[in-house]
């Protein structure tokens, strides 16, 4: 191959790279150089000219004379320049014409390799500046294969970039093929050995919000902000919005006529309920807000310690609390404060007058979570319930003896030994029942429950 006919297979590579016949000429110096390298050694200096027209390449290799070589790549001694021409003195240049024909089999593959290399760095340092700011857009694309439990997508419009959804990054209820239409959010650009890669997710939920952006061209255009969100993914999905705009309801805008536009972003979330509730400044009507579909009547704050107590009708509880209490939980996290849930029963039972003015804050504070590992508990049983997956104290609070039986490392006497700790701590103090427990939900068995919802922790920890 002469140097013609690589400029012409060069700019034919640059032509799908979108390169400019200025980075081919650069690219192809740098790669002349690398190879010139080869046969002068790692100092070589040259000039390279390349006619843009006819693609002929013209190398010029430059050696200053000196009295004494030490660098024989880029110096030359004043003897042997004398040889061609007695003219030269110590200090000139001289130029020394090469052919690219002269180039040997290891010179042109050092030149191959210098160009691969130089385009690969090139479309790395593209795709870098490219997405480096594009963190929480949608991006849509194909399924090329799925290894191992993570989808490698083809971008649309990007089809160089390495571009997967790791499994802890997917919807669990979605299943999808080689070749199906993908759309996801960019999640972070990583990088690798092999240069970035990006990381694309559909069950954060900065997904939901790109969706909506999408969606709604409010949200878009910055009149309608999304405040916050909480999500679990697959089930059910919160968030709050605001517009500064009087004249546009956000709540209206995201719903879209006919629930139209939200009802595009729960079919692209495979079912997935959302809540769209309008956000406030003031944390108790907020929290109002954030525990919809429930209608709450009462609400105590506690800034100090950052935790809501939010009490509701009994008809209303099993609706506030969610299906394993997702609804108050999401709640929580869409406020970012603790919510202790109560039913009006309940309430009243627990003294409703005093603690509305603080004489029960110490009851109020056996309420709230705390991990397993603060119990007086041995070691294997704090492993065994673990790997059973229960971590907290409202974890096991309503497990009954045979359930904790059941539970791969535990014996009888751990067993009972977990019960009288339960009965200890969900004791009333004052109470004339001493021995009942606090019950998660609140809700009794004779209680009418929608199918939708079941019982749930009372105290909820963002």
């Amino acid at each position: 191959m002469n140097a013609g006919q690589m400029v012409a297979a060069l700019r034919d590579v640059a032509s799908t790279k979108s390169l400019s016949s200025d980075e081919v000429n650069d690219l192809l110096k740098d790669g002349i150089l690398a190879g010139l390298a080869r046969i002068y050694g790692v100092n070589v200096q040259a000039e390279i000219k390349i006619d843009d027209i006819t693609g002929e390449v013209e190398i010029t290799v430059l050696r200053r004379v000196v009295e004494v070589v030490e660098d024989a790549s880029a110096e030359i001694s004043l003897e042997e320049a004398c040889w061609d021409d007695d003219s030269f003195e110590m200090g000139d240049v001289m130029e020394v014409p090469v052919d690219f024909t002269q180039f040997g089999r290891n010179a042109v593959m050092a030149v191959k390799q210098s160009i691969v290399q130089r385009v690969r760095e090139g479309e790395r340092q593209r795709i870098r500046d490219e997405f480096a700011d594009r963190v929480g857009e949608l991006l849509s694309g194909e399924v090329q294969q799925i290894e191992r439990g993570k989808i490698v997508v083809m971008l649309n419009r990007s089809r160089d970039a390495e571009a997967i959804i790791p499994w802890k990054e997917q919807n669990p209820r979605e299943r999808f093929r080689q070749g199906d239409p993908i759309r996801a959010v960019l999640k972070k650009v990583e990088e690798t050995p092999k240069g970035p890669r990006l990381i694309l997710s559909r069950s954060d939920p900065l997904f939901v919000a790109a969706l909506f952006k999408l969606e709604v061209p409010e949200i878009y255009q910055g009149i309608v902000e999304l405040r916050e969100l909480a999500r679990e993914v697959g089930g059910r999905s919160k968030i709050a919005v605001s517009s500064r705009d009087d004249s546009i309801d956000p709540v209206g805008a995201c719903v879209g006529l006919k629930g139209s536009r939200v009802q595009a972003v729960v079919s692209e979330l495979g079912g997935e309920r959302i809540d769209i509730v309008p956000w406030h400044p003031d944390t108790e009507v907020f929290a109002r807000r954030a525990l919809a579909p429930a209608r709450v009547s009462k609400v105590i704050s506690n800034p100090d310690r950052q935790v809501i107590t939010a009490i509701v009708d009994e008809d209303q509880l099993s609706l506030a609390i969610g299906r394993n209490g997702q609804n108050v939980r999401l709640a929580s996290q869409l406020i970012g404060w603790q919510i202790d849930l109560y039913g009006s029963r309940e309430w009243l039972e627990k003294g409703a007058d005093l603690s509305l003015f603080g004489g029960r804050e110490e009851e109020q504070l056996k309420m709230a979570d705390f991990p397993l590992g603060e119990l007086d508990l041995g070691e294997t049983t704090l492993a065994a319930l673990e790997a059973a997956g229960y971590n907290t104290f409202l974890g096991i609070i309503d497990l009954e003896r045979d359930e904790f039986l059941r539970i791969e490392g535990l014996s009888e006497q751990d067993s009972d030994r977990l019960l009288s700790i339960i009965d200890e701590l969900t004791v009333i103090e004052g109470d004339a029942q001493a021995g009942d427990e606090l019950q998660a939900g609140g809700v009794d068995e004779s209680d009418e429950v929608p199918p939708e919802d079941a019982s749930a922790d009372l105290s909820v920890v963002p």
